[in-house]
């Protein structure tokens, strides 16, 4: 088995998680800004169902992308000798621009999350529509960077 294919693979499942998560949150948000009112029954049951959903799936699939994201750099920069040279191919900067804007998103919604806990509504449910796709957009971005790999010299 060739262990670069398998923490490669691992990585995709955990990106794959970690966008599902953060793509299925904003809808709860959206629905929770208008059908849950602060301090009602409905409302602890949408706070629940976001906390399993950040705390079950989104939060460890985060760690675990970027924890087997730099295994794999560790692996380019070591195993393969290509050394920290490559993270200064334009295809390698976009996509670690992508993941810095996933990982900002996410820390974005957790604290969004924290407002609602608050009996807080923070943004309308339109808002939560309008941007439920950003984090598939960052991917598509991120995975034809690193398909493509362009500009690499």
């Amino acid at each position: 088995m060739n262990t670069y294919d398998l923490l490669r693979g691992v990585h995709i499942i955990a990106v794959i998680a970690w966008m599902a998560g953060m793509m299925y949150l904003p809808r709860l948000f959206a629905y929770h800004t208008e059908t849950a009112p602060a301090g009602s029954e409905f409302d602890g049951h949408f706070l629940v169902w976001e906390r399993k959903l950040l705390k079950i799936i989104i939060n460890p699939a985060m760690s675990l992308t970027w924890l087997l994201g730099v295994g794999l750099i560790l692996f380019h920069v070591y195993a393969v000798g290509q050394g920290w040279a490559f993270l200064l191919q334009p295809w390698m900067l976009v996509k670690l621009a992508a993941v810095i804007f996933l990982s900002g998103w996410h820390g974005f919604l957790s604290k969004s999350y924290k407002q609602f806990l608050a009996g807080e509504r923070p943004k309308s449910a339109k808002f939560w529509r309008a941007t439920n796709e950003l984090p598939f957009l960052a991917a598509v971005v991120a995975v034809l960077a690193v398909t493509l790999q362009f500009g690499q010299r």
